[in-house]
């Protein structure tokens, strides 16, 4: 049976790539002018480092805002961290009292206490070094109290708070920024990045409380929320948000350890809208992870971290452990130092990082590609059963202008994400089963190992091209500042990775015979043949081999964290990394490609059938590969255009290696079969 390609819907496929190509093009400027990226590393981390290697604070803030540090995270203090510093003096009641009857509290004003019988065990007395620090405290614990659970014993130079709470657990509550740490790191020329946490029934004064410490100061360029909520949550994230656009700060989004969306921050996402995506994607390496790696593997991360995944803003931990021949400060400060030199080898600036702006693509190129999608599916309808043109009109037609109502009036995120896995599926299944039209062209021809070689290459590069069409038909129809940031994520991945299998087994039927005594191809009667067909033991093991490949392959794509990567094969992705902008995919130039050609030496020299549909199937895993990797949006467009022109580059040289040795093993083991009859 001759399979026809309808030209009104190749023209309509092509219309849809050009549509997609100008507004690839436009986030490709945008990606371009997103190229800031912010170091950021808590004050409390500089701190420490000060009192254990006995270094001034004011040398050490010098000391990495040279090595490239460009900001400096403070959290809220707590009456813990102030008593260390001694800005404040926290006293648990029971103390007080003990030192009273033991005849050991000497002090006038706490013996008059003690004995007008004012002093209660259970409650904390907070004694002020430091008016700055004294009066935040009192203002924060009255607000995370009560006004009536907080009196003010004493004036003068060393003022004095009764807390009515248990002392083990006042010490540990968060109390508000310091005005004072924020005030030192804009000082010295960093960027500040507070990181405040929510108030417990939040009220208007507690959201206000927050930013009249914040405004002031100069110099802030993000906030960064810490614990389960952002501050404002639930009722009053509309507040934060015009707090936010009043001082034009950015909202640092920190991302998840599995790479997929972010950390669970209650209220993080409607803010992020509130804030009209002024928003950077903010990565830390995981606290069990960093110890385990050495300073060049880190610095390392950061880059492939800022490349690869759109993260504008570094959130640093310090080494607590020092590198081998040098001290704990020469350690933090080289990769600090190693960091900012990688990073800005590679194209990227150093400051306050940028952001996206709120983009959109055009709603008529948007339907160009719907348009085109539509194709590409009534020509692989068309090409796994012959269907009249009418039919095949009113599949295109109609669908498309359903899905265009909601593109043209500006929204349809889900209709987007519909025609984004309809291209994923249909794209990589048309270009095989276009290849496997014209292997049923040539007629399985004798030819020599050139011409497989030559025929397998330029084919191969016509289905990349085909499959390419898809990859690119996702970049557009998903690229918009929500996807960029990551706050919308492709839907379709297991779908991507399962559904085109199937279809390549459909079309497979329809224009090969698997059982060769059989004389024809429908796919009725082949599928009962093998429903049929007898189980032995060496079947049932090729039966566990295959499905716990597909365990691996499946388990393997998305963001999951069931199916590990042996130690080998990240020695091997880290060296691509190192050598390539675009490490290329293991399932492109490893299996795919080099499957592809597998499968035009297996249909030529006329290998068992069930090869041959092996081979198929393995090569449509790396044209569906392919055009995965466009789903990931975060990722620049041009870096998955580059990884797919490496994938199918390496692949087609792995591919031809693989057929000449294959080749040249037939050709031994065919020529000691002569020798072995001769013998005889």
């Amino acid at each position: 049976m001759a399979y026809r390609y309808n030209k009104i819907f190749k023209v309509l496929v092509i219309v849809g790539l050009v549509a997609a190509c100008g507004i690839c093009v436009q986030r490709f400027q945008l990606e371009q002018n997103n190229r800031t990226v912010e170091l950021v590393l808590d004050y409390e981390d500089i701190v420490e480092l000060s009192e254990v290697e006995g270094v001034s604070l004011e040398s050490l803030l010098g000391q990495f805002k040279e090595a490239g540090l460009t900001s400096l995270a403070v959290y809220d203090t707590t009456l813990e961290k102030l008593n260390k510093s001694g800005k404040v003096t926290a006293i648990p009641g029971a103390t007080i009292l003990h030192q009273y009857r033991e005849g050991t509290l000497t002090d006038p004003f706490w013996r008059n206490l003690a004995v007008s019988g004012r002093i209660a065990a259970a409650e904390t007395y907070v004694i002020g070094n430091n008016d700055q620090a004294f009066a935040e405290v009192k203002s924060d614990l009255a607000r995370r109290l009560s006004p009536d659970r907080v009196e003010q014993l004493a004036d003068g130079a060393f003022p004095v708070l009764a807390v009515k709470a248990n002392y083990e657990k006042v010490v540990k509550w968060n109390l508000g920024l310091s005005s004072e740490e924020m005030q030192t790191v804009a000082a010295h020329g960093y960027y500040v990045v507070p990181r405040p946490t929510n108030y417990l029934k939040v009220k208007p004064d507690d959201v206000q409380s927050v930013f009249d410490r914040i405004r002031p100061i100069d110099h802030v360029s993000s906030i960064m929320f810490s614990g389960d909520e952002v501050t404002g949550y639930p009722g009053l994230i509309s507040q934060v948000a015009q707090e936010l656009k009043a001082k034009d700060l950015t909202l640092d989004m920190i991302e998840h350890p599995l790479q997929l969306q972010f950390m669970k921050q209650e209220g993080l996402l409607p803010l992020a809208v509130l804030n009209d995506y002024r928003s950077a994607r903010v990565y830390v390496i995981p606290k069990d992870e960093q110890p385990k790696l050495k300073l060049d593997e880190a610095v390392h991360r950061w880059l492939l971290t800022d490349e690869e995944r759109n993260i504008r803003v570094n959130l640093l931990r310090k080494y607590d452990i020092p590198a081998q021949g040098m001290t704990l400060l020469e350690t933090n400060l080289k990769y600090v130092q190693g960091i900012r030199d990688l990073l800005t080898e590679k194209g990227f600036t150093l400051g306050r990082a940028s952001v996206f702006p709120v983009y959109y693509p055009s709603p008529w190129l948007l339907s160009l590609i719907i348009l085109g999608c539509w194709a590409a599916v009534c020509l692989l309808v068309s090409a796994i059963r012959p269907v009249p043109d009418k039919y095949l009109y009113m599949l295109l037609i109609v669908p498309t202008v359903i899905m265009l109502v909601p593109i043209l009036k500006g929204s349809g995120t889900l209709v987007r994400q519909a025609a984004a896995t309809l291209s994923a599926v249909t794209l990589p299944v048309l270009a095989m089963t276009y290849q496997l039209d014209r292997w049923r062209e040539d007629k399985a021809q004798d030819f020599s190992i050139g011409k497989i070689l030559g025929k397998g290459l330029s084919n191969l590069a016509v289905a990349f091209a085909i499959a390419m069409v898809g990859g690119l038909y996702v970049a557009a129809l998903l690229g918009d500042v929500r996807f960029f940031l990551e706050m919308e994520i492709y839907r379709g991945v297991k779908v991507t990775f399962v559904l085109p299998l199937v279809l390549i087994f459909i079309v497979y039927l329809t224009r090969f015979n698997l059982f060769p005594q059989m004389k024809t191809q429908k796919i009725g009667p082949q599928l009962r043949q093998l429903l049929n067909m007898t189980i032995t033991m060496k079947s049932m093991l090729a039966l566990a081999v295959v499905a716990i490949v597909a365990l691996v392959y499946v388990g393997r794509s998305g963001h999951t964290a069931g199916v590990p990567v042996p130690n080998f094969e990240v020695q091997a992705r880290a060296f691509l990394e190192n050598v390539l902008y675009a490490r290329p995919r293991e399932k492109e130039f490893l299996i795919g490609h080099p499957a592809f050609l597998l499968a035009a030496m297996a249909f030529y020299q006329r290998w068992p059938r069930f090869v041959h549909f092996a081979l198929t199937i393995c090569a449509t895993i790396g044209l569906m590969s392919l055009v995965e990797t466009f789903a990931h949006i975060r990722t620049p467009v041009f870096m998955s255009f580059d990884r797919g022109i490496n994938g199918v580059v390496f692949g087609a040289v792995i591919g031809v290696v693989v057929v000449l040795g294959v080749q040249f093993i037939r050709v031994l083991v065919k020529r000691a079969g002569r020798r072995t009859f001769s013998d005889e």
